[in-house]
C-alpha cells in the first residue's frame, strides 16, 4: 500500500531492482491482478510475501452479516495460503451503528477468532490482531492497544493468534514496550510494521501515515523493543499517504528503503 500506484508487476520489478526481499500484500490489488497470477509472479521473482492484509471486521451484531464476515475471512486465509504467507493481518472492526458497547464488540471478536483459528492453523496461516490508534475505535477497530490485543490473543494458541506491532498505532502508549515483551515471550509477534506520525492529520485521518523520519516516532527505538522481545521476522513499512501516492512509485519505494536504513537500522 505504500506504493499502491504501482501495478503488481511494477511492484515486483521495483523490489527486485532495489534488493527488497519481501512484500506485504493487500487483498484488493491481489484480486485485481489475480490470486493465482500474483502467487506465480512473486514466486518466480524470488520475492517472499510477508503478510496478507486484511481480514477482520468481526463486530457486527446481525447474524447474517457475521456469517458473511466469517466466510470472507476464511477466503482471506485461503488467499494467504495460496500466496505463501503464514500471516493474515486482522483489523477487527469498529462499533456497529448505534452501539456504544466496546466490551460486547471485543467479545464478538473473540467468538470469531475461536471459529477461525483452527481453520487458519489447518492451512498454515496465523492470525495477527492489529491494534489501531484510538481515533479509529468507533469506525474501524475497537482494539486500540497491544494490551487489548494480547488479552484477546491469549485465549488461543500462539501459533493460531498473535498480534501486529505497528509503530503508527502504538508509539504514544507508554505500556506498549512492556506489552511487546509480553508478546515476544509467548511467540505472538507475528509481524512488525513501521510508519511515522506527522501532523496535522488529513481530513478523515486515514491517509496520514508519515514517511519514515518525517515525524515524531523514534523508529529505531521501537525496532529495538521487538528485537529484544525475540522477533527476527521481516520488517514492513506501511504508509497510507496521498502525497506519496501522487509521486512516482519507484521513486517512493527507493526513498522508503533509504529512509529505513537511515532511521530504523
Amino acid at each position: 500500500m505504500t506504493v499502491k500506484q504501482l501495478s503488481m508487476p511494477e511492484l515486483v520489478d521495483a523490489c527486485a531492482e532495489l534488493g527488497i526481499p519481501g512484500v506485504g500484500l493487500w487483498r484488493d490489488p491481489v484480486r485485481t491482478y489475480g490470486l493465482a497470477e500474483t502467487a506465480k509472479l512473486v514466486r518466480e521473482a524470488g520475492l517472499a510475501v510477508t503478510t496478507l492484509c486484511r481480514g477482520g471486521f468481526f463486530t457486527t451484531i446481525d447474524p447474517a452479516e457475521r456469517a458473511k464476515a466469517l466466510d470472507d475471512n476464511r477466503l482471506a486465509i485461503d488467499e494467504a495460503a495460496t500466496l505463501g504467507t503464514d500471516t493474515l493481518v486482522l483489523v477487527s472492526g469498529g462499533l456497529p451503528a448505534g452501539s456504544k458497547d466496546l466490551h460486547g464488540a471485543r467479545e464478538r471478536i473473540a467468538d470469531a477468532l475461536a471459529d477461525l483459528g483452527p481453520y487458519a492453523e489447518e492451512r498454515g496461516v496465523r492470525l495477527a490482531i492489529e491494534p489501531l490508534h484510538p481515533m479509529y475505535a468507533a469506525d474501524r477497530c475497537v482494539v486500540s492497544t497491544l494490551t487489548q490485543a494480547l488479552d484477546l490473543a491469549e485465549r488461543f494458541p500462539a501459533h493460531q493468534v498473535g498480534v501486529t506491532v505497528d509503530t503508527y498505532h502504538i508509539w504514544w502508549d507508554d505500556q506498549a514496550p512492556a506489552q511487546i515483551a509480553r508478546a515476544g515471550a509467548q511467540g505472538r509477534i507475528h509481524t512488525f510494521q513501521l510508519a511515522d506520525w506527522t501532523t496535522p492529520l488529513p481530513e478523515g485521518v486515514l491517509n496520514g501515515r508519515g514517511q519514515l523520519g518525517d515525524g515524531s516516532v523514534d523508529l529505531r527505538e521501537w525496532k529495538a523493543y521487538v528485537e529484544a522481545a525475540g522477533y527476527t521476522g521481516p520488517v514492513e513499512v506501511e504508509l497510507f499517504n496521498d502525497v506519496l501516492w501522487a509521486r512516482d512509485g519507484r521513486e517512493v519505494l527507493a526513498e522508503t528503503a533509504a529512509r529505513f536504513v537511515t532511521h530504523a537500522l
